[in-house]
């Protein structure tokens, strides 16, 4: 005779690849229902995003039929509870679960590109997302996203005005680019400049989020000390092309986040322009910037490169006209930036499941 406890008890077969622990343990089963030889039960995953679930899937499948019963007949209800560790810390930004930051070490090597595409895959899979343009002198969300002629409205919250982002294609935005007209030049300095970027978390209604991206200016400047020191980030993400003098910057950035006085995890980096591809010739590869530059210094670094996404030229066509290259399912650019998505959500529940052990 099947019961609950007996399924439970195959399932700590079951590891989770990422936190290597079984998912009983983990809590990640829930609601276990048998009824004769039919088990039910629901694996709550840490990001609808999850690159091993049908992995996940497959191995619950097999415990039961192996451990209890071959003959059973297994139904697992995939979910997910994207996960978070800002405990009692939100007094900004209450109810975003993750805040990541998108950083590179130089410009020109397509960060905001990556950003706007990543937060459209992130979102595609499920999760609630939202994006901040913090770079400050120059904008390019608004016109990545098609929103440049919208104007943020306004909402009371307990007798407070708070502005509220701009929605496009299932992303909350706010970026200075809503504020200052196209051929206004922003000369401010850095004081300035940085309370203009506070007043985009603080003066904004985000509600509830899993993710909330921040599209930093390049460098490692007046901006960026000023947004590690009032916003609780859950981990930086480095861009960088494959060349050497764009590397050599992407180091710094990842030096910086990892200063004892900042201490950001870095989830990992990005090789953006990693290869070129004719549209023609789809499974050619050439490596125009240099190859494997991003999986080098990554390794020497030990952190994980999370994605490869080559030269296309959609991905340049869409972000001009406003429609995130990710859309265009089924291309090249598209998986490569799922893939992006997927490896980027794996790294932040690695995050918060090794701050959890931390604090314990």
């Amino acid at each position: 005779m099947i019961t609950p406890e007996i399924v439970l008890e195959a399932l700590k077969n079951v590891d989770d690849p990422d936190l290597k622990k079984d998912i009983v343990t983990l809590g990640m089963v829930k609601d276990v229902v048998v009824d004769g030889k039919n088990v039910n039960f629901t694996v709550v995953l840490t990001t609808p995003a999850c690159p091993m679930k049908d992995m996940i899937h497959k191995a619950c499948v097999n415990a039961i039929l192996f451990f209890v019963d071959k003959e059973a007949v297994v139904n697992v209800n995939m979910t997910a509870n994207i996960t978070t560790q800002r405990g009692s810390n939100k007094a900004i930004l209450p109810n975003v679960k993750n805040i990541i930051a998108i950083a590179s070490g130089k410009g020109g090597v397509g960060k905001s590109t990556v950003s706007s595409n990543l937060a459209v895959a992130l979102a595609r899979q499920g999760a609630k997302v939202g994006l901040v343009d913090a770079d400050i002198y120059g904008p390019s969300q608004h016109i990545m996203f098609d929103v440049q002629h919208e104007k943020p409205m306004m909402k009371d919250v307990d007798g407070k005005g708070y502005m509220l982002p701009v929605e496009s294609y299932n992303i909350k935005l706010m970026s200075i680019g809503f504020f200052a007209e196209a051929n206004q030049a922003v000369v401010w300095r850095g004081p300035m400049a940085s309370k203009a970027l506070n007043q985009l978390f603080t003066d904004v209604w985000w509600d509830e989020l899993d993710y909330l991206l921040i599209d930093l200016p390049p460098g490692t400047g007046d901006i960026h000390l000023s947004l590690v020191q009032s916003v609780p980030l859950t981990g930086a993400v480095i861009v960088s092309t494959p060349q050497t003098v764009a590397l050599a910057d992407a180091q710094k950035a990842v030096a910086m986040f990892q200063l004892p006085s900042i201490n950001v995890p870095v989830l990992g980096m990005v090789e953006n322009m990693a290869y070129f591809t004719p549209e023609e010739l789809p499974n050619n590869k050439y490596y125009i910037f240099g190859k494997e530059g991003a999986q080098n210094l990554a390794e020497r670094l030990n952190i994980p490169v999370l994605g490869e996404i080559p030269i296309v030229q959609a991905i340049r066509e869409s972000g001009d006209a406003g429609r995130p290259a990710v859309m265009l399912e089924g291309s090249i650019q598209s998986t490569a930036f799922i893939k992006l998505a997927q490896n980027v959500a794996q790294q932040v529940a690695i995050a918060n499941a090794n701050k959890q052990v931390a604090v314990a």
